[in-house]
């Protein structure tokens, strides 16, 4: 099974430039293009939050029609640029929504692996949290199925990347939610956004990893006192291979680059 993991495409309305430097739409256009032309179809999305870039329900609407000719299964979970009853309203026909409070959500026997998605959202803040409510929602859920493998999608992630101004935002509640990754052993992965990079952790044992954006990328400055940059450096989303129970990941750079080229060695025959 092939999976698509989308993250931060921050759509604002028609028109209107990120930073007035990032057509965040083209670039999703791109990026759902990219998608398309694989020879191998993904069977699903995720989109790991930062969706659209005012939380505005007619940014939803722009988002859900540059995603229009994506034919799969798309699963959303919200990022601290969403708007919880915005989101609610744009996704209430895909049917893992709740109809109140947090966008929690677990997806059970529907694929070879469980889905849950968590809710990092704090109102009017660039950082996240899941409280003792998330977590204990987390934990329970997690003990419903002790034995099936499960992949778990939150926007901020639960580790420290180093990069000063990003950590500034980061996840309240991530001690505690290694503490429960330490008990579930199910969890084969955890799928982040909010970096704009590809970023590998572990956290509570369990392997942990951010997606690139299909957009801009947040500038690499590995320093506490790193400041708040971008960089238009090449888009991107990430391509996750479930096989045999393990979830293989790779990144799908968006663009078009020379290539493919076979091998060949100094002699000029073709390298087997």
């Amino acid at each position: 099974m092939l999976i698509a993991q989308i993250s931060d495409t921050h759509i604002k309305m028609p028109g209107k430039l990120a930073y007035n430097i990032v057509d965040t739409a083209k670039m999703l256009r791109d990026c759902v293009e990219h998608i398309m032309q694989l020879k191998i179809q993904p069977d699903l999305i995720l989109l790991t939050g930062d969706l659209v870039d005012l939380g505005r329900d007619e940014e939803y609407v722009f988002l859900r029609s540059i995603l229009a000719p994506i034919q799969q299964r798309i699963i959303a979970i919200p990022g601290n640029h969403d708007e919880r009853e915005a989101m609610r309203r744009a996704f209430k026909d895909e049917g893992y929504l709740p109809e109140n409070g947090f966008l929690h959500f677990a997806i059970n026997d529907e694929y070879p692996f469980r889905i849950i998605g968590l809710d990092t959202l704090i109102p009017f803040s660039g950082g996240g949290e899941l409280c003792h409510e998330r977590l204990t929602w987390l934990d329970q859920t997690l003990q419903q199925q002790a034995d099936g493998p499960t992949l778990i999608m939150m926007h901020h992630p639960p580790f420290l990347t180093g990069i000063g101004h990003m950590d500034d935002i980061g996840l309240k509640g991530r001690e505690e939610f290694a503490d429960i990754m330490s008990r579930h052993p199910q969890v084969k992965a955890i799928l982040c956004g909010h970096l704009h990079r590809t970023i590998h952790a572990q956290v509570g044992g369990r392997p942990a990893m951010t997606s690139p954006s299909p957009a801009h990328q947040i500038a690499l400055d590995i320093h506490p006192s790193a400041p708040s940059f971008f960089r238009m450096e090449p888009p991107g989303y990430l391509l996750h291979w479930w096989h045999e129970g393990q979830l293989i990941s790779h990144t799908a750079l968006v663009g078009s680059f020379p290539g493919p080229f076979p091998f060949f060695g100094d002699d000029g025959k073709l390298i087997v």
